[in-house]
């Protein structure tokens, strides 16, 4: 049986960014939702994780198969980290998001961690309609903000911004009212290498209260300048210093897709 807190219940886009999303009124990706056909199921970014010259391991943000949350149908993110420093510290953190699939909206949240030899797993069940939250261990709920967001869906809502240097945008949906707000300044851009190659991107500076980029003043994102605002470099304060993941790898089901009708289409010409 599970327990009380996880059966009990219920975590913002803001309303500029609903409007935008046009998909949102209707429904893509075979009937999945339009937040699935935004990021469609397979998507794998590959990471290399760096201290200074130091490789330490690898990170890698993943688009999950669909899945229901409640009766719900939802999109599920994960973001995992590993590291290794010379045998001394040693870290493995997985983050599972799970996403309303046409509102966006966290329903489920879950933080596994193993962090120099202590293991611990954090847990919420979000209900956006009732504006509470449950916390694994905590018999009461708690009040959540509206349009709720937790740490690894604001990695995809990042996403779907219109970003332009310059631009200092405050959001008060992380789905815990205390860690408001979510600041996202956009800095400039850039044309940087990585070892999945070159990109034009767009530099901002996130900051999460309570997340990876919480206090971090020299914490950045960097994001590829087009539509698909592919992650391509992240720089963030751990506890053992400042670690850089770099893209080494793109996995994008809609390439492959396309690959095959074209591959499809010469056969048959």
């Amino acid at each position: 049986m599970k327990p009380a807190w996880f059966l009990s219940v219920t975590l913002l886009l803001p309303p500029s960014v609903a409007v935008a999303q046009t998909a949102g009124d209707s429904t893509g990706a075979a009937g999945l939702g339009w937040v699935a056909e935004r990021f469609p199921v397979g998507e794998t970014l590959t990471y290399d994780a760096k201290f200074g010259f130091i490789k330490l391991g690898r990170a890698m943000m993943k688009v999950m198969p669909p899945d229901t949350v409640r009766d719900e149908l939802t999109t599920h993110f994960r973001f995992l980290l590993e590291a290794n420093l010379a045998g001394v510290y040693r870290m493995r953190d997985q983050f599972d998001s799970w996403v309303g699939a046409d509102d966006f909206h966290s329903r489920r949240y879950i933080q596994e961690k193993n962090e120099g030899g202590r293991q611990w797993t954090d847990a919420y069940e979000i209900f956006p309609d009732s504006g509470v939250y449950w916390q694994q261990g905590v018999d009461t709920a708690q009040v959540a903000s509206d349009n709720p967001l937790d740490d690894t869906a604001f990695f995809y809502f990042v996403r779907t911004l219109d970003l332009e240097p310059g631009d200092s945008l405050a959001f008060d949906n992380y789905f815990r009212p205390d860690r408001n707000p979510v600041v996202v300044r956009v800095l400039r851009r850039d044309t940087i290498d990585v070892p999945a190659g070159r990109f034009p991107t767009i530099v901002i500076q996130p900051i999460i209260k309570g997340g990876l980029f919480d206090g971090n003043k020299n914490g950045r994102m960097w994001l590829s300048d087009d539509d698909r605002r592919l992650i391509v470099q992240m720089k963030t304060k751990l506890a053992f210093g400042t670690i850089t993941m770099r893209l080494i790898n793109i996995v994008d089901p809609r390439e492959e897709d396309t690959a095959l009708r074209q591959a499809g289409r010469a056969s048959r010409d």
